[in-house]
């Protein structure tokens, strides 16, 4: 099966690939946005535990459960334990419901990035009425059909050929420009206030039950998201690994720089808001209208314009493939247990036409600002954008990481250990242990119960 899917070609393009998967659009304008709802520090403080006792655990499950499987979340869920084929089933249709928007988001970021190359010329451009145009017209649509496109030719490219070539070149390349718009972000005349509602102590967010509730159900749903976990994109990932790797190393690689990544993305935006007296939690607007505007008025601001959309382009990219991969690898292995050939050029189509089909749907919905698809509002969620959202990062995502949990530490616990020291030592085995058991669990059961909470409450108003 490897030979007819692929496999990586060295462990730093499947590092790059998988932190490609993770650093996106949930790092870059999740994370700040997130945090700017949840108080910042409090926030973060949380995030971090949720990364350590969550995070790194379900990492580390999933490559292993795809490394010894060789397979992607369907049939890797089959063989642990067949009861449980299920839970494959909906992590792969995760990837589906994400891929359904991304892309609409990675069109308006390169439309937002070509409009940056004219302020080289002196032409500056108005961020507002811009995203405004952006979401009411149609020809938004050829922005997100081409980012579809540049999505397709690279997964066409396969594992080594393509996403491993293009990953070893964009992460590090994204984060070479992060680097350096933070930089210029710190130094901003009131930018220390930004900072401060980063890193200083405070705990506004979580002074009541309700908003420390809350705040877990942020940073965990924020977890899931910018992480990809319980997606099918790192099982699938994990199958194109070589046996030699050691996987907790592995493991801690990605969870610790995706969080830089977050981190970084946070002292990129939340100093330069400061500094220009802009919301920190001000939803799409704060990348496509909050960001922009701040770069008018900087001085060289043009050249950070441009570094900004073109780093944020790589992370949307790279996750765009990511998810692509996560359906496309599932749908290998049915045709591979078939006893079909793995073809990867038509099973890319079927991907793609979903994609079309569901960003499609998103653009012409311009995130709720016009009424062509107004009808189309199941249980009563405002937006397409929201749909798809709630459906994968609010409910799919938490929900079959809980259930992945309880079957890798109660059903059949030590699953992964065989795979784990097949390469190396276990050295977190304990920790592991533990945290799968019992930790993983309590958090994920309390981040389900937030948001399924929150989405009763929300129909009911």
């Amino acid at each position: 099966m490897e030979q007819q899917k692929g496999k990586f070609d060295s462990n730093f393009g499947f590092l790059m690939a998988s932190l490609g998967s993770a650093v996106g659009l949930g790092n870059l304008w999740g994370f700040p946005y997130k945090m700017g709802l949840g108080g910042g520090f409090a926030f973060l403080l949380i995030y971090v535990i949720l990364l350590i006792v969550v995070g790194y655990p379900l990492v580390l499950s999933e490559v292993a459960i795809g490394r010894k499987s060789q397979k992607a979340a369907i049939e890797a869920y089959k063989e642990i334990h067949p009861g449980f084929t299920f839970n494959g089933v909906l992590q792969t249709a995760v990837p589906f419901f994400l891929i359904a928007f991304y892309c609409t988001f990675g069109g308006f970021v390169m439309k937002f990035f070509f409009k940056s190359l004219g302020m080289f010329a002196g032409n500056k451009f108005d961020p507002g009425e811009t995203f405004g145009a952006t979401l009411t017209s149609t020809s938004s649509v050829i922005w997100v059909l081409i980012f579809l496109a540049l999505t397709v030719v690279i997964v066409l490219g396969g594992v080594s050929g393509g996403i491993e070539k293009f990953c070893k070149v964009a992460m590090p390349a994204l984060f070479v420009m992060l680097v350096v718009v933070v930089i210029r972000s710190c130094t901003l005349p009131g930018a220390g206030a930004g900072l401060a509602f980063l890193f200083k102590p405070h705990f506004e967010g979580m002074s009541s039950v309700a908003g420390f509730f809350n705040t877990v159900k942020l940073a965990g749903t924020q977890m899931f998201f910018s992480l990809s976990l319980a997606s099918g994109c790192l099982i699938a990932y994990g199958s194109y690994l070589d046996k030699k790797e050691n996987l907790e190393r592995d493991a801690v690689i990605v969870t610790v720089g995706d969080t830089v990544a977050a981190l970084l993305a946070g002292m990129a935006i939340m100093p330069a808001c400061a500094a220009y007296g802009i919301d920190f939690g001000g939803g799409p607007g704060l990348l496509f209208v909050s960001m922009p505007t701040i770069f008018n008025d900087m001085k060289g601001g043009a050249l950070f314009a441009l570094l900004f959309w073109l780093l944020v382009f790589f992370a949307c990219l790279s996750s765009s493939i990511g998810m692509m991969e996560g359906g496309i690898s599932a749908i290998l292995d049915s045709r591979i247990k078939a006893g079909k050939s793995a073809n990867r050029f038509s099973v890319t189509m079927i991907m793609a036409a979903w994609a079309l089909i569901g960003n499609l749907m998103t653009t012409l919905d311009g995130l709720g600002a016009r009424d062509t698809l107004s009808w189309f509002r199941p249980f009563g969620i405002p937006t397409v954008l929201d749909f798809w959202d709630v459906l994968a990062e609010g409910i799919l995502m938490p929900l079959t990481g809980l259930i992945m949990a309880i079957l890798i530490g109660w059903i059949v616990p030590h699953y992964i250990d065989d795979e784990v020291e097949s390469s190396s030592a276990f050295k977190s085995k304990g920790f592991f242990n533990f945290c799968i058991k019992w930790l993983g669990p309590l958090f994920m059961a309390l981040i389900v119960y937030g948001q399924v909470y929150s989405i009763i409450v929300n129909r009911a108003l």
